[in-house]
Parts: structure tokens; C-alpha cells; sequence
């Protein structure tokens, strides 16, 4: 059901750029004026805004609302604090079958964050993704877009998703900023 779910997404995501469906959301690239739909080549979220940022030459190409960590103010500090890192890391890998609508891995903890952790004496917590909504949610759409839920994560629509993941490469860097 999930491989349905995602395949006619992708299906949906390529008509509405005009495009053919690709065989692979993951090599996803939709068309635009020069064949291929501009892939970001950063990405920057701001926590205070609630926004994540796909840029591009350092020029903002898409903008969209995003959900935090239930304890969002400050750089993540330990497993379990329910904040969203803040720093400079990388798009990792990809998760098409998570337990959530997509999912994309932010490298933290990177090495300042574990050498941190190391000398407070705690576990610095990992799998910090962007992601899209619960598979199975417990609540109506609009309240996870409303509020702050995640353990950790970056929130974001199941539509916006589908734009980050075609828009983005593996290893793409991300700047998190307060």
C-alpha cells in the first residue's frame, strides 16, 4: 500500500510539473525550461519562522511551513529533549518507508555535537529526519501543521515532501539556524 501511496504521488508530483512520472522518486527530477526542475543546492531552516528554505545560488526557490521538536528553543543538547538541532549538516539518506511520509536523515550528530554529548555524559540522540506527516495519524491534518510535535524532526506537509524530495540530492548540505 505504502509503494502505491508513494508511487501516486510521484505520479501526481510529475503532472503537476508537466512532467512524465520517473521509475524512481528517489532520482526524481521533474522538467523546467532547461529539461530538468532546479534542484536546491542547500537547504536552510528557520526555527524561529517556522519555515524551511530550498535554495539555490543562494537565492530562496520554494518556502515552506514547517513543525519542530515539542521543545524547540536551542540547539538539541541529548536523546530524548525533543529539540531540533541547530548547525550545518547534510542530507543523508532517504526513507521512502518510514512512519512517515517520506523521510529525509539530517547527518547530526556530527562530531562537535558527539565530542558534546561525550563530555556532558549523555547520549547526543540521532534520526533527526525532515518528514512528512504520520502514516497513521492520531490527530486531523491541520493540527500536526499547527503545532509543535515532532521529537526532534522537521515537520512538513505530505504536498511539501514531495517537492523537497525531487528537489533535493543526497548529501545536500543544511544550515538550522534559531
Amino acid at each position: 500500500m505504502r509503494a502505491l501511496v508513494l508511487s501516486l504521488a510521484v505520479l501526481v508530483a510529475g503532472a503537476v510539473l508537466g512532467a512524465a512520472a520517473p521509475a524512481r522518486a528517489d532520482r526524481a527530477q521533474a522538467p523546467g525550461a532547461s529539461g530538468h526542475f532546479p534542484m536546491a543546492d542547500e537547504v536552510v531552516v528557520l526555527k524561529s519562522e517556522r519555515r524551511l528554505e530550498l535554495r539555490r545560488d543562494g537565492e530562496v526557490m520554494r518556502s515552506f511551513p514547517i513543525a519542530l521538536g515539542g521543545n524547540p528553543e536551542g540547539h538539541k543538547q541529548q536523546e530524548g529533549d525533543q529539540r531540533t538541532p541547530e548547525g550545518r549538516y547534510f542530507l543523508d539518506t532517504r526513507n521512502p518507508n518510514s512512519a512517515f511520509f517520506l523521510a529525509l536523515r539530517v547527518s547530526y550528530p556530527n562530531g562537535d555535537d558527539l565530542r558534546s554529548a561525550r563530555q556532558r555524559g549523555v547520549d547526543p540522540g540521532n534520526n533527526i529526519m525532515i518528514h512528512g506527516l504520520p502514516n497513521e495519524p492520531k490527530h486531523p491534518s491541520r493540527q500536526y501543521l499547527q503545532s509543535d510535535w515532532t521529537d526532534g524532526c522537521i515537520a512538513v506537509s505530505n504536498a511539501a515532501m514531495i517537492d523537497i524530495w525531487l528537489s533535493v540530492h543526497d548529501g545536500t548540505p543544511i544550515t538550522i539556524l534559531p
